[in-house]
This record gives structure tokens, sequence and C-alpha cells, in this order.
């Protein structure tokens, strides 16, 4: 019996223990973020090869969010709009975001990054931060990047540390046509993909409470210039 005792006590410390070294994790869509402020529209795989670029393939639900402008073009949308994300912080503590990104060419692979209240509230195409600029890992295929510092004297992962409760994400345009798919919010600051393990939003993470999303249907590009 004493045995026994003991080995339940062990399991219940290795269960418990299990549940403190969790990673903590959310994952939402970009085109069902809080906010989508134009020139910053939800389009489909389509209206990118409309443009003259390589088309991409299946975003996750068939949707992302960008700044639509052809290759080489680089920022002719005057470097306005963004993608607005409110996230509950489940647990203070350091974060890092990944995302599911598309970028064409050199022209079409950076965004601004702030994340309230761990950064200033400021307005990173006004001021040109480099604190807050994100060089995008390129490619014509949807891939994970994380989050970074692309400073003038190299390129630095980023980290944030919050307090729990409600906070606002968001990604602002810096070059037109660089696509984003989703994000992925983890307290795992492993700098490497197969440890973090990035993965795309499941339906569970969309009637979760972690993110807010907008309480309109999603609008796609596609459909808007239809109805000019």
């Amino acid at each position: 019996m004493k045995k026994l005792l003991i080995l339940l006590a062990i399991t219940a410390f290795a269960l418990v223990l299990s549940g403190l070294c969790s990673a903590i994790e959310i994952a939402a869509e970009a085109e069902l973020a809080a906010k989508i402020e134009a020139p910053m529209v939800i389009a489909k795989p389509a209206d990118a090869e409309a443009m003259g670029g390589p088309k991409p393939d299946d975003p996750s639900r068939g949707l992302f969010v960008w700044a639509p402008d052809k290759p080489l073009q680089g920022g002719a949308n005057g470097d306005k709009g963004f993608v607005q994300f409110i996230i509950n912080i489940p647990k203070a503590g350091k974060y890092a975001v990944w995302a599911r990104v598309l970028a064409w060419d050199g022209n079409s692979d950076s965004f601004w990054v702030t994340w309230n209240p761990a950064d200033p509230d400021e307005n990173p195409q006004v001021t040109k931060n480099t604190q807050f600029r994100w060089g995008v890992a390129g490619g014509n295929t949807w891939h994970w990047d994380r989050v970074n510092h692309w400073l003038d004297g190299g390129t630095f992962d980023r980290e944030w540390n919050l307090p729990a409760g409600p906070t606002t994400l968001t990604v602002w345009t810096r070059e037109d046509a660089c696509m984003l798919d989703c994000i992925f919010i983890t307290d795992n600051l492993s700098a490497t993909e197969a440890e973090v393990n990035p993965r795309i939003p499941t339906d569970a993470d969309l009637s979760a409470s972690a993110v807010k999303s907008s309480d309109k249907l999603a609008t796609t590009w596609s459909s808007i210039r239809s109805t000019r």
C-alpha cells in the first residue's frame, strides 16, 4: 500500500510538472484579425497571381492578408495600413511570434511589428524605428518565420516581456506584396522551428477566447474589385 501511495504521488507530481513546463500556444488567422486597415486587404492566391507574381500555394483556410502590389514594386501604397490582433496573454512572461508568410523578392519582404504594452505606443511607419522592422524570410511558398529586429547592424530574434491580460499586436505594412497567412505566439523562445513547431490555427483556436476576432465577415480583395 505504501509503495502504491508513493507511486501515485510521483505520478501526480509528474503531471503537475508537465503542466508547468508545457508551452503556451496561441494561433490566429490574419484575415480574422480584430482590425485590418487599408491598403491591407484580405486576398486569395489568384489575387496575387493577377499582380504578376508567382501564384502562392493555398494558405490556411484559403485566405491571407497583404497590401497588394506587383513584384519589384516596393511600397507604392505609401507605407500605410496594418493588421491588428487583440491577444489575451494567459500568463505574464516572455513571448515570441512566428508567422506563416510569403515574400516574392527583396522589395516585398518586410513588415513593421509592435506589441503593446511591451513596445511603446509608436507608429513605426512614421518614426522608421528599426527596432520594429521585421525582415521576412523570402520564398514563393508559405513558410514559418520568427519575427525579428532587422537592424542596420544585423538581424536578431525578437521577444516581448508581457503582462497577463489583453495586449495589442500590430503588423504594419512596410513593403507592399509581403503576405501574411497566420500567426503563432508562444513562450517557447527557441530559435529553432523544429523545437517550437509552429502550427496553423485549428477550429479550437478559432473558437477560443485568447484572440479577439473581427465581428465582420471576411471580405476578399476579389469581391471588393467585383463590386466596382
